[in-house]
C-alpha cells in the first residue's frame, strides 16, 4: 500500500499543531478522556479511515480505555460495557458523523439524551472531537495515509 500523498496536514505549515491543538483544547473540559477517545474511534470506524482506527484503538488504551470496550466500541449497544453517559456521547458521534443519513441531521432525542449527561462545556468537547476527527478521517482516507506509519 502507498500513500497518495502525504498527509495534508503535514504539507501546509501550521495545520498539524492546529488540529492537535483542536483535540488538546477538547481534553481540558470535564468529559473524561477515555470517552473522547471511544469518540474518535468510532467516528473513525465508521469512516473507515485505518489509520486513525490504528492510532484511535491506541491511544484509547494508552489513555486508560478498557480493552473491552476497544474491542467492542463497533458494537456499542448490544454490550455492557459502557456507562449511560459513554452510549449518549456514542449515539452523538454516530449521528453527527452520518449527518446525510438523517434527514434532521442529529434528532432531538440523541442530543437530549446527551445533554442530560454533559454540560454545555462538555457537549462542546464531544462535538469539537466528533468534528476534528471527521476532518481528520476525510485527509487519511482521501490520501489513503497507512495506519501506523504517521501521526
Amino acid at each position: 500500500m502507498q500513500p497518495r500523498m502525504k498527509n495534508p496536514a503535514a504539507v501546509i505549515e501550521g495545520a498539524y499543531p492546529a488540529v492537535q491543538a483542536l483535540l488538546g483544547a477538547s481534553r481540558t473540559t470535564s468529559v473524561p478522556a477515555t470517552t473522547l477517545e471511544l469518540v474518535h474511534l468510532r467516528a473513525s470506524q465508521i469512516n473507515g479511515c485505518s489509520a486513525c482506527v490504528h492510532g484511535g484503538a491506541f491511544s484509547s488504551r494508552k489513555a486508560g480505555v478498557a480493552d473491552r470496550q476497544v474491542d467492542t466500541v463497533a458494537a456499542w449497544r448490544e454490550t455492557p460495557y459502557f456507562s449511560d453517559a459513554e452510549r449518549a456521547a456514542l449515539a452523538l458521534t454516530e449521528a453527527a458523523t452520518r449527518l446525510a443519513d438523517n434527514p434532521d441531521g442529529v434528532p432531538d432525542e440523541i442530543w437530549d439524551e446527551a445533554a442530560g449527561h454533559y454540560d454545555e462545556e462538555g457537549l462542546a468537547a464531544i462535538v469539537l472531537t466528533i468534528a476534528t476527527t471527521n476532518m481528520l478521517n476525510r485527509l487519511n482516507a482521501t490520501t489513503r495515509q497507512i495506519a501506523g506509519q504517521w501521526g
